[in-house]
């Protein structure tokens, strides 16, 4: 029987891992140009005594979706007999699910392409050039601010008393000379991600990476959050206390995750 952490991480990889795929169809031409005109369901299933959990990613004509249910027939399916056993594959270990839809050996390729390039987003995947390297940052912060929500809305216990008694507040990250950009909404113990510069209000915290090559070695874990901030690798501005406290929690994330 699947826990509530495994349950919680799979909510984050079905939620917040698998979407940024669409960052890598978008903003890596190779990839594209890979799915260009692609059609077909690809299913993410674990099984659980409790039922079983996943999801699945639908293309057509190339564009993505992802769908936060199971489907009887994908053309491709991934089966794990464990819900941790799914999530360890997600962070990075070894395991050999079952895969159903061989026949559809050119999108399979395809998904065993995507699952490399997911990679990394694993803290210890060192980028081989600066387009790597751009998208490392913007798949990691979309996927961890998302991810922080959907911790909240799992039931994490320490997610949900942080943000239970919260007035409506922002919580923006962003790196200089970037697209990059992405926030986290707090309201009375409801959350929600989003992407780009929030424009309705001040954040209430504001973590700014000065460029690319400074967020790395804080998304890699080899510097935590209040090092970055005196080094200068990182501007926050706004609350220093709920500043580290959200550092804190994508920490949690990342542990998760690995």
């Amino acid at each position: 029987m699947a826990t509530q952490q495994d349950l919680i991480t799979a909510r984050i990889v079905c939620r917040a891992v698998l979407p940024v795929i669409k960052i890598m169809l978008r903003d890596d031409p190779k990839m594209a140009a890979k799915f260009k005109g692609v059609n077909g369901t690809v299913q993410f299933l674990a099984k659980d005594p409790a039922g079983p959990v996943g999801a699945h990613l639908k293309f057509t004509d190339g564009a993505l979706e992802i769908v936060q249910e199971l489907i009887d027939n994908p053309d491709l399916q991934f089966s794990f007999p464990s819900v941790a056993k799914m999530n360890a594959m997600f962070a990075g270990k070894v395991v050999l699910p079952s895969i159903k839809g061989f026949m559809n050996l050119g999108l399979l390729l395809k998904i065993l392409s995507v699952l490399l390039g997911l990679k990394l987003l694993m803290p210890n995947a060192k980028p081989r050039n600066a387009q790597q390297a751009y998208l490392k940052v913007k798949m990691t912060l979309y996927m961890v601010s998302t991810a922080l929500s959907q911790l909240n809305k799992g039931g994490d216990p320490d997610m949900l008393r942080w943000t239970a008694k919260q007035p409506e507040r922002i919580y923006q990250w962003s790196v200089d000379g970037t697209d990059i950009a992405c926030w986290l909404k707090i309201k009375a113990g409801m959350t929600k991600a989003g992407r780009g510069m929030y424009e309705r209000r001040q954040p209430f915290v504001h973590m700014r990476f000065t460029s690319i090559d400074n967020s790395l070695p804080v998304l890699s874990n080899s510097i935590d959050t209040v090092q970055a901030i005196g080094t200068g690798l990182v501007i926050s501005d706004g609350s220093p206390e709920y500043g580290g406290k959200l550092g804190d929690f994508m920490l949690k994330v990342a542990a998760l995750l690995s």
